[in-house]
């Protein structure tokens, strides 16, 4: 039993790395997906049928959006043509992924943007480590104390914001808004579950 059992967990974390490997291979949308079906699991609400918000929580009746990041080693150079070669290989994932132990140690830069404010009541955000994620809650009216935050992302654009969490303002949301982490074995468990 033991020996099947460790023959499992091995296949199993191969897939759990390459589940990993996906979620931060995926762009725009399609990552933007992954966060809220993680989220209306996690929270046990439904999906929205409004476009200004992503989820309904029908208990509180609230508007619920989802905002997450990848967390990535800052670049060491700008891109010229004497480095253009190495910088391009310097650009794997797998080597620029951060672990959540590396806050201080690395450089990151995370946006979370298109904050819309005043079209939802809770928000919940947060960072994609290498080795686990980082989720976070905040309420629409937080959103202005939030360190660092904008309400002006784009040139025109009314009541859309941004904030950043790196390396100066991670403690900040750590201390403030922070919920709970969740690993990738949980991730996948908890998708690979019928609901």
């Amino acid at each position: 039993m033991l020996q099947l059992v460790k023959g499992e967990l091995t296949m199993k974390q191969n897939e759990i790395e390459a589940f990993k490997t996906g979620i931060f291979a995926l762009r725009t949308r399609r990552f933007g997906t992954v966060a809220e079906l993680m989220i209306q699991r996690l929270q046990d609400i439904d999906h929205s049928n409004a476009l200004s918000y992503d989820l309904h929580d029908k208990t509180t009746d609230e508007k619920v959006e989802v905002k997450f990041s990848t967390v990535m080693k800052e670049n060491e150079d700008t891109i010229n043509l004497k480095n253009v070669i190495d910088q391009c290989y310097k650009a794997n994932l797998t080597l620029r992924m951060m672990l959540s132990t590396e806050t201080k140690d690395h450089k990151f830069d995370c946006n979370i943007q298109q904050v819309k404010r005043k079209e939802f009541d809770v928000l919940y955000y947060g960072l994609f480590f290498n080795d686990k994620i980082a989720v976070f809650k905040m309420n629409s009216n937080d959103v202005l104390n939030c360190v660092g935050y904008s309400d002006k992302q784009h040139r025109g654009n009314i009541g859309e914001g941004q904030f950043h969490i790196n390396n100066d303002t991670f403690q900040f949301h750590i201390d403030n808004h922070f919920l709970y982490w969740l690993t990738y074995e949980e991730l996948f468990k908890l998708f690979a579950t019928k609901p």
